[in-house]
């Protein structure tokens, strides 16, 4: 089976896609000037052409009307000649030149001069002999294949003619028409190699980005940058591709350290639960003196041991899963009623923190952000609050609108936050020394600042007045939309 060839269209097609952007540059360019170019010449060659044979007529004329004055044709050509020398050479003046005399019905009399004789009486030349028109007819006519302008002007008793031939013209306009088209082709060439010139120094920071794309993929090294060359929309363009170099830098250094410190965050528990369970194995495996000295109580110790280990596990894999999907595909931003987000919070974390009081106080405060991450949240500073709290503690839960921001405050009874630990608290996996009794995988409040980061706000901790622990997010407000 053959495979049709490409059609015409086709490979015109494939061949222009394939040329690289610097050469349909330089083609469009010489396309243009050879367009102007020939537009240009092919005018200025028309109006040379109108001008010569304007020019040319008019001597037609007037050597009728001096030839219409003479009794027959051989004394106007002696009278054209001594008139007219062309350039000191008479004779041959007088064989370019033919005068023909008519008579009022038409027809030819007599004829002197030039090569060929008997000029041919067109209906027009008929017609000014016939005194039906008193103009001049100048036309173009063939005498033995030599094309001759003729000029037929009245005169008394029928009309005279003088005709020329226009071979000297022909050539005139030849070279003109050779000269153009010279011009022309050389403009088209120089058009070409400035076009090309002018596409290489334009797409040169085309190039650069290209190197910096390519070298990107290869290397997988996103720490390089682009350079910036002046303004416009390739500089935008290489600003932009630098932005998106950091941005994915920041992700892969971001990607690292949550590898880095989950590898490092789930080494115990998994060594712990390994351990254990290998040493259930071995009980198992041993013989009877040996499993009868294992009794019912350790075995029900050692399970809940693994069970305590399995639920940290679970808590800090979901945890890590909350992070990168904050990380990688974060929902689309909307309109918020912070307290709303509060409330759903609010109702999402009391059935899991029963033995906690959560007192809310709360008043509009609209933002521009992702509402189920930002009640994400609010969750955690809940739970983290509900967690230091003592029993039949309270936690009191504000929103608040004040200076262009909204601000989310929880406040708790617990024992409160240590100045050494403040600076710690929303950092990845950090556990102060008195919570690594707790459960808990220290992602919390991570996950709090980055996502109240994301919507351009901030977090802080402190001591609140009663001695318990202070949370504030502040986040901007959204514009009031117009009515």
């Amino acid at each position: 089976m053959t495979t049709p060839r490409p059609g015409g269209r086709e490979r015109a097609r494939s061949w222009w896609w394939w040329l690289p952007l610097s050469g349909r540059l330089t083609v469009i360019a010489a396309a243009a000037v050879a367009v102007a170019v020939i537009a240009v010449s092919g005018t200025s060659w028309l109006i040379i052409r109108a001008t010569l044979y304007r020019g040319f007529d008019a001597q037609l004329r007037s050597y009728a009307q001096l030839a219409g004055a003479a009794p027959d044709p051989g004394a106007a050509l002696r009278s054209l000649t001594s008139v007219q020398r062309d350039d000191g050479n008479p004779r041959a003046f007088s064989r370019s030149l033919v005068v023909q005399f008519l008579t009022e019905n038409g027809a030819r009399t007599t004829a002197a001069g030039g090569r060929a004789r008997d000029l041919p009486v067109t209906g027009a030349a008929r017609a000014v002999a016939e005194g039906s028109t008193s103009a001049a007819a100048v036309e173009t006519v063939s005498v033995d294949g030599r094309e001759i302008r003729v000029c037929t002007l009245p005169r008394s008793g029928g009309a005279v003619q003088v005709g020329r031939d226009i071979d000297g013209l022909k050539d005139t306009l030849g070279k003109v028409a050779l000269v153009n088209a010279l011009v022309a082709v050389a403009g088209m060439a120089i058009a070409a190699l400035l076009g090309w010139v002018v596409a290489r120094t334009a797409l040169r920071p085309v190039h650069a980005l290209t190197a910096g794309v390519q070298r990107v993929a290869s290397t997988r090294d996103f720490s390089g940058s682009v350079p910036v060359e002046g303004s416009g929309e390739i500089a935008n363009l290489a600003a932009a591709f630098n932005r998106m170099l950091a941005a994915l830098a920041a992700a892969r250094q971001a990607q690292r350290r949550l590898i880095e410190d989950a590898n490092h965050e789930l080494r115990t528990p998994m060594a712990s639960l390994r351990h254990n369970v290998e040493f259930l194995l071995h009980v198992h495996r041993a013989d009877t003196t040996a499993r009868a000295r294992f009794d019912q109580r350790d075995q029900v110790l050692l399970l809940q041991d693994i069970e305590s280990q399995t639920i940290e596990l679970t808590t800090l894999m979901d945890a890590l899963v909350e992070l990168a999907k904050e990380e990688a595909a974060p929902e689309p931003l909307d309109r918020v009623d912070l307290a709303a987000v509060v409330t759903a919070a609010v109702q999402r974390v009391r059935p899991s923190a029963s033995q906690v009081d959560f007192r809310v106080a709360a008043e509009e405060a609209v933002i521009v952000g992702r509402p189920l991450s930002l009640e994400r949240a609010t969750s955690n500073l809940l739970y983290n609050a509900a967690k230091w709290s003592p029993a039949d503690g309270v936690v009191e839960v504000t929103v608040t609108a004040q200076s262009g921001e909204g601000v989310i405050t929880v406040a708790d009874e617990g024992p409160g936050i240590a100045e050494a630990d403040i600076p710690h608290v929303f950092e990845r996996f950090y556990r102060a020394p008195s919570a690594r009794a707790l459960p808990g995988s220290g992602l919390g409040l991570a996950i709090v600042r980055q996502i109240v980061s994301s919507h351009s706000g901030s977090v802080t901790a402190c001591r609140s007045s009663p001695g318990g622990a202070l949370l504030t997010v502040s986040l901007p407000l959204a514009e009031r939309p117009h009515p």
